[in-house]
Formats: structure tokens, sequence, C-alpha cells
């Protein structure tokens, strides 16, 4: 079996890949922003995030303009979705006029650090050991870390306990898949809709597979293992016993959402961000974690963004841009921007532990992170947003009945290994 290998791209090329991961619903809301670029002014940094939805009269442009003032000058926030962002700081980079510092969806981290576009935190003399490590992986590239996790955000599996109780489930009974099949085959018999998940043919769809493929011992390198055939046979048969509606093909996150707010779904997977909302239902709700194929918790992908310092010409400003970084990196740091945006866990335990102290309900999610993985970990970088192009869509072409899983997984490893050598 030939295995991938690191792929060099260009700045160009490295838009175009980019474009196929997009933004998830975990990471930004939509909009769009104008922004200038670094002017050169000592007195002015320029910022550039992916929260169009928090404008300049926001907490987080507060919090943002603090650190500024903290350094001692003012910070130009300029804020762009998720996937405009990425391809504005590659083509800055081409034009010399990178801001002074980014927050970058974490799938990207790779992607800029890979064109050379950006400084490392080893030059920036920046400490990041106290960062737990499954999450400082997404921004390590060939050993290097290019960033700081401000946070992060994954997948769980929401329950409906109105439902469960009524079909005689007991959730602390879901430990692995063969429990979870019999829960749904249960919440079935009970007259009730089992799981809805979203497995459309974008990044979303490999986002949410990658639990059950992570889950069942897979790895993206082999996409056509008899792990990774487990795990689509796992969707497929849910479907086919009709424990999943066949809608799931299309369905994005906010779409499975809105499906389980109804109240008819037993099962929903979702992430962090929905916590808000799960607490407003009309139903009590409640989260297990998503289950390996064996038993345990099986690593989920993290979402949320990393700071990072893009090359400038002129390297005397690296001095307040650490500053702003340190401000925005400290355990109080952490848990300011968790609790601004209500769905990240800091990324430390100190973090976690405050987090928790002040919000007991947010520890499952504390555990689901610290058995999340990055997308682009395993020294993948670059060939990420190829091989789960060829990931999502074997789900696509599984689930439709247009192929078996093993052929759709197969021909996604022919295609990923076409992509990537």
């Amino acid at each position: 079996m030939q295995h991938l290998r690191h792929k060099p791209v260009t700045t160009l090329a490295a838009v175009a890949a980019l474009a196929l991961v997009g933004g998830l619903s975990a990471c930004s809301s939509g909009g769009s922003g104008s922004g200038g670029a670094a002017s050169g002014d000592d007195s002015t940094y320029t910022w550039w995030d992916p929260y169009p939805q928090h404008d300049d009269a926001s907490e987080w442009a507060g919090r943002v303009q603090a650190c500024g003032e903290e350094a001692g000058v003012t910070i130009e926030r300029t804020a762009y979705d998720t996937t405009a962002l990425t391809n504005q700081a590659l083509l800055s980079a081409q034009e010399g006029t990178s801001p002074d510092v980014i927050l970058i969806d974490n799938p990207a981290v790779s992607t800029l650090a890979d064109t050379g576009i950006l400084t490392t935190v080893d030059e920036f003399g920046l400490d990041t050991s106290a960062i737990d490590q499954n999450l400082l992986d997404a921004g390590v590239v060939d050993g290097e870390a290019y960033g700081i996790p401000i946070g992060a955000n994954t997948l769980s599996l929401y329950y409906n306990a109105d439902l469960l109780s009524d079909a005689g489930v007991d959730p602390a009974s879901i430990t692995d898949w063969d429990s979870l099949t019999a829960a749904l085959a249960q919440v079935k018999d009970a007259g009730h809709k089992g799981i809805t998940f979203a497995g459309i043919g974008t990044e979303e769809g490999s986002f949410q597979f990658l639990p059950w493929f992570w889950g069942a011992g897979a790895e993206l390198t082999d996409l056509d293992s008899p792990e990774a055939v487990e795990a689509l046979e796992l969707w497929k048969g849910w479907l086919d016993e009709g424990y999943a509606p066949n809608t799931v093909i299309n369905n994005s996150q906010n779409t499975v959402w809105e499906e389980f707010l109804t109240g008819d779904f037993a099962f929903a997977e979702n992430g962090t961000w929905q916590v808000n909302s799960a607490a407003e239902a009309e139903f009590e709700t409640g989260i297990v974690q998503l289950p390996a194929k064996d038993g345990g918790a099986a690593p989920a992908p993290t979402g949320g963004e990393f700071i990072v310092a893009p090359v400038q010409e002129d390297t005397a400003r690296y001095d307040v841009t650490r500053q702003i970084v340190e401000c925005m990196t400290t355990p109080e740091g952490f848990v300011e921007t968790a609790n601004t945006f209500a769905y990240y866990v800091p990324p430390t335990a100190e973090g976690q532990e405050q987090l928790v102290a002040d919000n007991a309900d947010l520890e499952p999610w504390v555990e689901a992170v610290q058995n999340a993985k990055g997308r682009t970990s395993d020294g993948l970088g670059t060939d990420y947003p190829v091989i789960s192009e060829a990931l999502w869509t074997a789900v696509q072409n599984a689930l439709s009945g247009a192929a078996t899983p093993q052929e759709a997984l197969e021909t996604a490893q022919s295609d990923a290994e076409s992509a990537t050598s």
C-alpha cells in the first residue's frame, strides 16, 4: 500500500487548496470585511480575525484593543469570514502587506507556514510548554510550532433525555459502537428517530466523519484500510437500518442542529458551539463522548483558531507583536476567550480547571477537547485539504449507494495518492 507523502505548495496553490477546506460553523459565522495592510506606523498594529459577527462595539473587539493598549499601541482590527481570511493572508504576503497578527482557522496554519509567511513561536520567544500537545500539534510543521491556539472546540454526541427515557436507554451505557447501535435500535422500536449527523460533501462532512474514522483506528494516510471501511460501514448500516435518515447526505452541521431541536431525534453529532442552544431547548439534553469502536472516547477533530504572526520586513515590530500575543494567551486570557465565545475550551490544564470551576456543565466538553486531534496532525500539513476532499467524496458515494464503502474508499485512496504524490 502506497502511503501519502508531503508535497510543498506554492502560495497560489495554497489559496486553491484552502478553498477546499472552507469554513466550519464550528469556527465562525459568515460575513466579510475589508481591511488594510500593515502601514508601518509604529503606533498602530494590524490584526485580522475570522469573527465578523463581533463588531467594534463587541466584548471581543474590546479585548483586542485592551491588549494593544497594554503594549502601548492602537490595534487596527479587520474581520473576514474564515475562507476569505486565509486567502487574504496568502495574497497579502505576496504583496508584502501582511498584518502583524492573524487569528486563523487551525487547518490553515500549516498552509501558511508551508509558504514561509509565518514566524515560529521560538523566534518570538513564546512559551508553549503549558499548551496541551494535542491542540498545539495542529500548528506544528516539521517540528516547529507556528502559532498558539486561543482555545478549541470539538464534537460530541448530544442526546434528547426524554426520548432515551421513553426508549429505556441509559446514556451511561453508550460506551462503544455496539452499545450505541443497540441504543438506536431501542429508540427506533419505541417509535422515535435515532441519530442525525452531517454527511454533506464538504469539509463539514469530513469533520463529522473523522471521530468514527479515527475511532476505528484508521489513519488519513491510508483511506481504504480495513479500519476505515468499518467506520464507513457503520454510517451506511445506520441508514440501511433506518436509524439515521437518508437526508444526512445533504446535512450541514446547522441542519443537524435544526433537526435535533425539533425533538424528534434521540441523538445528534454536533459541537461545543451549541452548548447555549442545547440549554435553551424545549426538552432536556445531555452529551456523551463520541465512542470509539471498542470503547472509550474517540478522537474528534479540533476546531478553533490559532494566533500567528506573519513575517514582517521591519523586524523591529516583533517585540510589540509578541506582547500582544502574550496578552491574549495568558491563563486568564484563555478563560476570558472561552467566556467571550461560550464555545471555546482553554488549551491549558490551568485554564480548563478554571473554566470547569466556573461552569461544571462544561466538564464533558473539556474531556472531549482533551481527547481531540488536529486535522493536520501526523505530518499531513498541506496534504490535508485534498485528503479530506477524497474522504468526504467517499462518504457521499457510500451513503448514496453509488459505491460500497470499500469501493468508495479505494477510489478515495487512489485519488489522494495522485493529488499528493
